[in-house]
């Protein structure tokens, strides 16, 4: 019988207390739809979204400011391509090019570099969202156009760490499932502190071995009753991160509070360029006046990415917000909890 059979049984056959496990990471919530995976499950395992997905938990506001720096000063805003659509406050990025702002969409923070390089008479500013797996090539981008002494481009930061977090997220489930891709980066020290703290969790994967692996310790673990953390994902994540990565960061970005989509401003939760990089920080470098997002009433985003709720719950899942027309920034992003329950018929489940 394989390792991948026998963690299967052991999900199909726990019969222990409920158990609310949390999907930090976005990409395994829709790999968990896409493999069939909750078809194992029994009914006392309740699998719950969070905030892994990098797009969804950056805030309204964030949109605003690059809505500003299109429209207001005249930048040509290089960006991923799922951050397009995401809505603002009274419009989006896509809303903002059809009334004549400059949108690129680059596949990665250098090829916004190149882009200035080759555009010497524009002004360009990469959107730098993620957490600390992508944060690191934002800070070589600015290396890279620091060293080709160019003057055109910045940063508009919303570069997120998980730590804080997960203390903010403390009690909102059993246990957590930890993105792989983020400590592969980080490294397992805190999540072995926060299991000495009382949170549980293990280290994720992405294939279906993996993911079947990690929710089987999951349960087993759980039903001793005990705080754990379990690194199921050992091939890639090594106790000690990334060492490289971590000081690349550390050199160019300092640690900052941080606005969450749903979470609010969460202490110690982002970082940002340091002083000595100011002339690639966009807000200083177009003078921005603090701007505030309001997010559409209608939509329950936040709740979904605090474990609170459903996409299914939201009353405007799947009838005012689609993939065509969403309300929110979980609808957009591929790594969104409303695009898989959308996607994969979450509703029925």
């Amino acid at each position: 019988m394989s390792e991948q059979k026998t963690a299967a049984q052991l999900l199909q056959e726990y019969a222990g207390p409920p158990v609310r496990i949390m999907e930090v990471c976005g990409t395994h919530t829709h790999e968990i739809f896409r493999l069939g995976i909750r078809k194992l499950l029994p009914k006392q395992v309740d699998l719950i979204s969070g905030p892994g997905c990098p797009v969804c938990v950056t805030p309204v506001g964030f949109i605003d400011e690059a809505v500003w720096l299109a429209l207001e000063k005249g930048v040509t805003i290089t960006t991923f391509g799922d951050l397009v659509r995401v809505p603002g406050t009274k419009k989006s990025l896509a809303a903002a090019r059809a009334e004549g702002g400059k949108i690129q969409v680059v596949y990665s923070p250098l090829d916004a570099v190149d882009y200035a390089e080759k555009h010497p008479e524009e002004q360009v500013t990469f959107l730098s969202v993620g957490f600390e797996t992508t944060t690191p090539a934002s800070c070589l981008a600015v290396e890279q156009a620091q060293k080709r002494g160019l003057k055109n481009f910045s940063l508009l930061t919303a570069n997120k760490t998980m730590p804080n977090a997960y203390k903010a997220l403390k009690g909102s489930a059993d246990v957590f499932l930890y993105p792989g891709h983020v400590h592969a980066i980080t490294g397992t020290a805190m999540l072995e502190q926060m299991a000495k703290e009382g949170v549980s969790g293990v280290l994720a994967g992405f294939t279906a071995k993996e993911l079947v692996t990690a929710l089987a310790v999951a349960v087993t673990r759980f039903e001793r009753g005990e705080s754990f953390f379990v690194n199921a994902y050992p091939r890639v994540v090594k106790p000690e991160g990334t060492p490289d990565a971590v000081a690349l960061t550390e050199k160019l970005m300092e640690p900052c509070d941080n606005e969450w989509r749903g979470l609010g401003v969460i202490p110690g939760s982002g970082v940002r360029l340091r002083a000595e990089y100011a002339e690639f920080d966009a807000r200083k470098k177009f003078d921005m006046p603090h701007i505030e997002g309001h997010p559409n009433p209608a939509c329950r985003c936040g709740e979904v990415l605090q474990g609170k709720c459903k996409p299914s719950d939201c009353p405007v899942f799947g009838k005012a917000c689609n993939p065509q027309h969403p309300v929110g920034a979980c609808m957009v992003s591929g790594e969104g909890a409303c695009s898989a329950f959308y996607q994969y018929g979450g509703s029925l489940l």
